[in-house]
């Protein structure tokens, strides 16, 4: 705008000195203009957040939820004895003042447990319950588990739900999942459906109470106020051990520090973490190299080979045909005996593939 201005004034010398003021002020007032509107928009953009203290907000929150489990109940009784429970089965009402809990329902407060974890320089107390332990397998904190779920507030209100179960990666999901989760198991047994969908029998079943330090806490979440305490229902049908970088170890064995989180545990420091650095000590022998690898045979229908301590499978063939199944693991071999296994010890170079 104020080029083009110029513009005009060179090509016409002969305009008056009042003129001249007449179109200084009309410019004037146009870039007036224009930075009201830049203004405008500005305004429209949210002020930062000022993030709050995880330790005082983590009070507020643990009085909130304590303050809603004391305050509701559930109908237990419909799962004493259920062959096959479901978290549609749970129903929470509001016990109202006066009234006491009604006969085969429990209060929320007497049936959670209390679980503690250290997230963020910060302690946190967080509340499962378990409606349905489930009699199948346990899923590590950073596995890919298969389940239905729905999140609300503590106001009721729904943010979040699943129509048909989901695949999800614990490691890419807010903290109280990967904690919650595993102490659950997975369905008894599954049918493949000839519309291609999948029915399960006897999943776990339960529902877990995270203040908002374990969840979105100050981020931003499509129907999540920042700071919110959440409410997750969960069934878990299904789990798979997850080894994110490929190099044969599966992730969680390299949580090394022992304390559920993937992202801090930096062998070589390279600023790659171990799930993800395909040589975790550095030493220009990849992690993949420095197991030791077997095969193992067996005919279809026949029970697993028992593996030997720290032996994990990698890979499983499909039944050729004799009905031979090739199954292939690594095994973690510390083989100078200093508590340290070879993947992990810059001063052994030992390529178990090359032997």
């Amino acid at each position: 705008m104020i080029q083009k201005y110029y513009k005009i004034v060179s090509c016409t010398q002969k305009i008056s000195n009042m003129k001249f003021r007449y179109y200084l002020l009309a410019l004037l007032g146009v870039s007036l203009m224009f930075n009201a509107c830049n203004k405008s928009d500005d305004d429209d953009t949210p002020d930062p957040v000022d993030v709050a203290d995880r330790g005082e907000q983590q009070i507020i929150d643990n009085d909130s939820i304590v303050g809603y489990l004391e305050t509701h109940y559930y109908n237990s009784g419909d799962f004493v004895g259920n062959p096959n429970p479901s978290m549609n089965d749970l129903v929470i009402t509001e016990l109202m003042d006066g009234e006491t809990v009604p006969a085969d329902h429990t209060l929320l407060m007497d049936a959670v447990e209390t679980k503690t974890t250290v997230f963020s320089e910060t302690d946190y107390q967080y509340y499962v319950l378990n409606l349905n332990e489930g009699p199948g397998d346990t899923p590590n904190f950073s596995d890919t588990v298969r389940l239905n779920y729905s999140g609300n507030l503590l106001d009721e209100s729904v943010f979040d739900n699943s129509v048909n179960p989901v695949d999800f990666d614990l490691t890419s999901l807010i903290r109280g999942w990967a904690l919650a989760i595993p102490e659950f198991k997975t369905a008894e047994s599954f049918v493949e459906n000839g519309d291609g969908t999948v029915s399960y029998y006897n999943p776990g079943v339960g529902a877990m109470f995270l203040p908002s330090g374990l969840g979105y806490f100050s981020g931003v979440s499509p129907g999540i106020p920042i700071y919110s305490p959440l409410i997750f229902k969960f069934e878990l049908y299904q789990t798979r051990v997850n080894d994110h970088d490929g190099d044969g170890v599966p992730s969680y064995i390299e949580d090394v520090d022992g304390d559920l989180i993937l992202g801090n545990d930096d062998t070589n420091d390279n600023t790659v973490a171990d799930y993800n650095d395909p040589d975790d000590d550095g030493d220009g022998v990849p992690t993949f190299n420095e197991l030791e690898h077997k095969e193992y045979e067996i005919n279809n229908g026949d029970p697993d080979p028992t593996f030997g301590t720290k032996e994990f499978e990698i890979s499983r063939s499909e039944p050729d045909g004799d009905g031979k199944i090739t199954i292939k693991t690594v095994t973690l071999v510390d083989s100078d005996n200093n508590g340290v296994d070879d993947y992990l010890d810059e001063g052994v170079k030992i390529d178990y593939l090359e032997e």
